[in-house]
């Protein structure tokens, strides 16, 4: 479990006509195991704050802390061991590489962290596909599988390393509403027995209300909104 602290934080981007507030005095707490969702319009900057959490990306200025950690003021190398070890990424386009199986999927992050042995890194890529109901595929490539196993085969990917952060970034936004609302319950299931924070990015109120708060981003701004 981590916890999430961003204070005064600010994103701008400078254009050849001047600069543009992309995020403007944002101001979150998000407690160990929490399971929040962030909403707002296309533009108003949700992944751009979701991927300033993730360590992708930092702000003009203001403090972003993991724990105890201000990930605003150490160095690239550090947020890369960051991501790698403590949080996991659920994209809207799965990013799985066709030229790896779902297996191999799954277990890259453990073999880019180099903490297990093959042979371990197998058991666990196993357990994290039968946890979500793809173990009997796990030799397959993911072009063979619909978009619902693989979103499922990217949830497993993303506890790769058991990470005490989840950061899904509108992970229904390319299934239909059966299969959204399967996958959620996959990632609502994950963080409540496993107790990882967890934090979603939707436009979509329905995929929202899965979470336990939502917050509205709009103009830069950061609203919490009633459920």
């Amino acid at each position: 479990m981590v916890k999430i602290t961003i204070e005064k934080l600010h994103k701008y981007m400078e254009t050849p006509s001047g600069t543009i507030k992309i995020l403007e005095n944002i101001n979150l707490e998000v407690g160990k195991g929490d399971f929040i969702a962030i909403m707002g319009p296309s533009g108003a900057g949700k992944s751009t704050l979701l991927y300033m959490i993730g360590c992708l990306d930092v702000p003009t200025f203001g403090h972003l802390y993991l724990d105890e950690v201000d990930v605003t003021e150490v160095a690239e190398n550090v947020r890369e061991k960051i991501r790698l070890k403590h949080i996991g990424f659920i994209f809207q386009n799965y990013h799985l590489l066709p030229t790896l199986n779902v297996l191999e999927n799954v277990t890259l992050p453990m073999q880019l962290l180099g903490a297990l042995s093959p042979a371990e890194r197998e058991s666990r890529g196993l357990g994290l596909l039968r946890l979500v109901g793809l173990e009997e595929r796990a030799q397959e490539r993911p072009s063979n599988l619909s978009g619902g196993q693989q979103q499922r085969i990217a949830i497993a990917r993303a506890m790769a390393n058991a990470p005490g952060l989840i950061l899904a970034d509108e992970p229904t936004g390319n299934l239909d509403a059966k299969t959204g609302k399967e996958i959620m319950e996959v990632i609502r299931s994950i963080s409540e027995n496993q107790g990882i924070t967890t934090i979603l990015v939707t436009h979509d109120p329905k995929i929202a209300s899965s979470a336990q708060k939502n917050y509205y981003l709009v103009d830069g701004k950061i609203h919490q909104t009633v459920l």
